[in-house]
């Protein structure tokens, strides 16, 4: 009797466990490649997020759920990128957090409408990315409308910058942030003097950068990844150029010291990050990079607190539903707010973060400075 009882309750017990559901949320970015590094800082906030919610037992309607990552590699590649992205939708993960360049994210976003899996990105900033009229696209910084008019507004207004150059790398992401950068511009009364583009895997920038050199620039805007900007402003010292760079969140790293050979000088890059935190936030910021400096023996680049908070966001939005399924929580995360790492997490009516923020920085010792968090 005794062991028809205990034999009961261990069925009872497997029961319990193979009933336990498991949700599988699908990160997709730059694995290998040149722009790897921001990649993974991508994949281990995403990783955080998920053995945080493992470690507490997070729960979908009162329900305790396994959660689990499901990683794919695009290597910032438009064609990987997709291939990525029909991989999961196969796979039919719960939701998606991905991609990190605004070149993969456009393209896979229709793959993931197609099948109704929500995905946020927690970097792509290009604005075509949400105005396609997908329900399912949402992003957790702000777009490159309000960065590169951020920019453009301190270019001239604080640095004093009068005969600006740009440059793009003919991505998504580069050229639309060059565009916006140059709209405002036009809107305080600054054209730009030189206007040229590279790709984002050139090495040799010696015929863009000795045209802009005649038109005796001041600053040197470019649109791209600290992979090309980092050589780009060695070339400029070896030619003799004086003018200060700027860029968006794709420069705004650490690593732009070393990728310049350390010939960049203290205050002579300038770059915001879409997003950051403001006064209220630091405190739960410097934790977040406590924790992962902790966990991954690394510093954070950019983009780990956002992939962060954007599982949470669909965690919470499961919660909400009562339900993992993307049909039934998607409602729900479309009116998020949430309260994370990196603010209120909440969406307008195309996705869009709401009251996005921009951090501006400098560089000082190798070491990305903060000047200050704008709207």
């Amino acid at each position: 009797m005794k062991k028809q009882t205990l034999l009961m309750v261990a069925l009872s017990a497997a029961g319990v466990a193979s009933a336990q559901e498991t949700v599988r949320i699908g990160h997709v970015a730059a694995m290998t490649g040149p722009v790897a590094h921001f990649g993974k800082d991508s994949e281990n906030g995403a990783r955080m997020a998920i053995d945080a919610l493992n470690a507490r037992g997070a729960t979908i309607g009162g329900k305790k759920v396994k959660w689990v990552l499901v990683p794919e590699d695009d290597a910032g590649d438009p064609k990987q990128a997709t291939a990525a992205a029909q991989k999961l939708a196969d796979a039919r993960v719960n939701g998606v957090i991905g991609h990190e360049t605004s070149g993969t994210t456009i393209p896979a976003s229709k793959i993931y409408y197609d099948a109704g899996i929500p995905q946020i990105s927690a970097s792509a900033t290009n604005p075509k990315y949400t105005l396609q009229g997908f329900n399912t696209t949402f992003r957790v910084v702000a777009n490159d409308t309000q960065l590169g008019r951020g920019l453009a507004r301190y270019a001239v207004k604080s640095m004093g910058a009068k005969r600006i150059a740009v440059v793009d790398d003919r991505t998504a992401y580069g050229q639309g942030l060059v565009t916006e950068f140059s709209n405002g511009l036009r809107q305080q009364g600054v054209n730009v003097v030189a206007r040229e583009f590279t790709n984002d895997k050139a090495t040799d920038f010696a015929a863009i950068l000795t045209k802009i050199r005649a038109s005796n620039p001041d600053l040197v805007f470019f649109g791209g990844m600290n992979a090309v900007a980092g050589p780009m402003l060695r070339q400029m010292k070896q030619l003799g150029m004086n003018a200060k760079m700027m860029g968006g969140d794709g420069i705004c790293s650490d690593a732009m010291q070393p990728l310049s050979g350390n010939t960049m000088t203290d205050g002579q890059v300038v770059c915001a990050e879409a997003g950051g935190v403001e006064e209220s936030g630091k405190a739960g910021m410097e934790r977040f990079r406590a924790d992962y400096r902790k966990r991954f023996g690394i510093d954070v680049q950019i983009i780990a607190p956002y992939s962060y908070d954007a599982v949470l966001a669909i965690a919470a939005a499961m919660d909400r539903a009562g339900s993992s399924a993307p049909a039934k929580y998607l409602p729900e995360l479309a009116k998020s707010n949430y309260k994370g790492v990196t603010g209120t997490i909440a969406f307008d009516k195309n996705g869009d973060i709401r009251d996005g923020v921009l951090t501006l920085y400098t560089f000082k010792g190798g070491h990305r400075t903060p000047i200050a968090v704008t709207k």
